[in-house]
Order: C-alpha cells, then structure tokens, then sequence
C-alpha cells in the first residue's frame, strides 16, 4: 500500500531545470578554469617524511606555509590514520633548493628527526592519473553497455536509456560541483564517481521493478499514475538507505577533514556524499519520470492515425 502520495511526475520539468542549471554552471566553470587537478594528474613533488608520534597535522601545516604551501594535501602514515608518525606531502613540483628548505624547516621543528627519517623525496610525473583516466572511462563505457543490455532484456530499451542518462546526470553533477568549487581532484575522485554509477544504478533498478509489476496489474491507469504510485512506494526504502549511507559518509567526511587529515579522502568523501545525494534525487525526480515522458509521447504518436 501506497504511503506516500507525493505527485513526482508533476515535479519532473522542475527536477530537469535545477538539474540543467547546476550541470551548466559546471560546464562554464570547466571552459573558465578547468577541473583543480591534483598531483596525480599534474605531476609535483613527494615528501614522506618520519617525523615522530603524537604530531598533528596544524603543525605540518605551519612548517608548510612560508612556502605558499599549507593547502596542499597531506597523509598520515607510519600505523593508523590517527597516531601515525609519518607524513606523506603531495605539493606542485619543488626544485631542489626549496625540497632542502623545506626538509630544514621539519627538522628544525622536529630536533629528533635524522637523515633516516626522511623516506622519500621524489619527483613524479601525471603518467599514473592519464592512464588512470583511461582506464576509468573505458571501464565506465564497458558497463553502461552492459547496463543497457540487462536492462533492455530486463525491462525494455526506454528503462535503459533513461536509466543511462540518470547516471550520467549523477557523474555531471559531481564534476559540475567540484569544477564550481575548485575542489582538487585525485585518482580516488575516480573511484568514487564510478562507485556513485554503481549505487545510483540500484535505486533506479528498484523502481525500476515496481514500475514494472505495477504496470501488469494496473492496465487501466495513466502510465504517469502507475509510475508516481512506484515511486511512492519504494520511497521509504529509497530514502532509508540513502540517509543510512550518508550517515557514514558524513562520519568520513568529518572524520578526514578533522582528524586524518588525508586531502585525497576528503575529495573522496564529498564526492561521494554529492553523490548519493545526485543519485537519490535521480533516480526518484529523473529516471522513472523520465521513461513515463518517452513511454506515453510513444503511445500517442501510435494512437495518432497515419
């Protein structure tokens, strides 16, 4: 039985002009400015340094900042995310005046530190982020056509398309955010945009199956009616899992910009906290709306005599 009654189809033109306001707005801010690409797609300088327990990351970061480089993204390592004693700066390339600079400055702050405690100190270039990039979107093509294919035998062709277009909303959304904030993006940006394709693909499917059933025993209705009542009653599922998986995600996120300190996890985290909450939105808003719109412009044009 239907709990909700909430007219999503009617929201449908609505969903599609915030959606297309947000992805826009990205797609200005990526011709202006371009993605903040971090080391993995740049090329820089690594530091890994040893530097004794019970550092804080502040403290890294005040020894960082006569160099103009106090933002540049840090890892604890050496043990846990909490009390390693090692750190790992990923900064733009450094020659090697300022690495020697930079490396006094830690063991004048840290007297205990020797030669031994310094790790590495490399110069790397973007080879891993470009082949990473590759190997991501060629992935990405692989399963949206293995995608559309379970999803037309399925379903039908219309679910595929629409539920393709809900992914592919999701990724832009992500990008647009990131692009419009200047958020540095790293190879686990990857990971969790084709971690989001993942999730979102399952709520669509969901409602998806619903739509579905509720076609074959509700002949009578208005496909719009049919596809608004699935949506209702998946509604509490959908919502449930969301906010149960954003409340984890909120934890990391706070937990990374607070107390790890790992700049690659918290682009990590926001992508993905922007991402379930795009995916939600898409797949009750966008997908299941979106097959009604194409599904019932089809059956007009077939009652329409020639």
């Amino acid at each position: 039985m239907t709990r909700f009654n909430i007219p999503f189809i009617k929201y449908f033109r609505y969903a599609i002009i915030i959606s297309f306001v947000i992805i826009l707005a990205g797609i200005i801010a990526l011709f202006s400015n371009g993605l903040n690409r971090g080391i993995d797609f740049t090329g820089g300088t690594i530091l890994h340094l040893r530097l004794g327990e019970g550092y804080q990351m502040n403290e890294v970061r005040n020894v960082l900042a006569p160099y103009d480089l106090s933002g540049v993204p840090l890892q604890r390592a050496g043990g846990d995310q909490i009390s390693g004693n090692e750190v790992i700066i990923k900064a733009p390339h450094l020659e090697e005046p300022i690495r020697q600079e930079i490396i006094t400055s830690f063991m004048e702050k840290w007297p205990e530190m020797t030669t031994e405690d310094i790790l590495r100190v490399d110069n790397v270039g973007a080879v891993i982020g470009g082949e990473l990039t590759r190997e991501a979107f060629l992935a990405l093509f692989i399963a949206a056509i293995g995608m559309i294919i379970y999803i037309t035998l399925r379903f039908e062709f219309k679910f595929s398309l629409a539920a393709i277009l809900a992914l592919l909303h999701d990724a832009f959304v992500i990008i647009a955010i990131f692009s419009i904030f200047r958020v540095e993006i790293n190879s686990p940006f990857i990971a969790a945009v084709l971690t989001i394709i993942g999730y979102s693909i399952n709520d669509t499917i969901i409602i998806f199956d619903r739509i579905r059933e509720n076609m074959k025993i509700r002949r009578q209705k208005p496909i719009e009616e049919v596809v608004n009542e699935s949506i209702n009653e998946t509604l509490t599922r959908t919502i449930g899992t969301s906010v149960t998986t954003l409340l984890v995600l909120i934890s990391l996120f706070v937990a990374f910009n607070y107390f790890v300190g790992g700049m690659d996890l918290k682009a990590f985290s926001l992508a993905l906290l922007i991402g379930v909450i795009s995916g939600t939105y898409s797949s009750i808003f966008i997908a299941g709306p979106l097959w009604a719109f194409w599904r019932s412009r089809g059956m007009k044009r077939e009652k329409t005599p020639a």
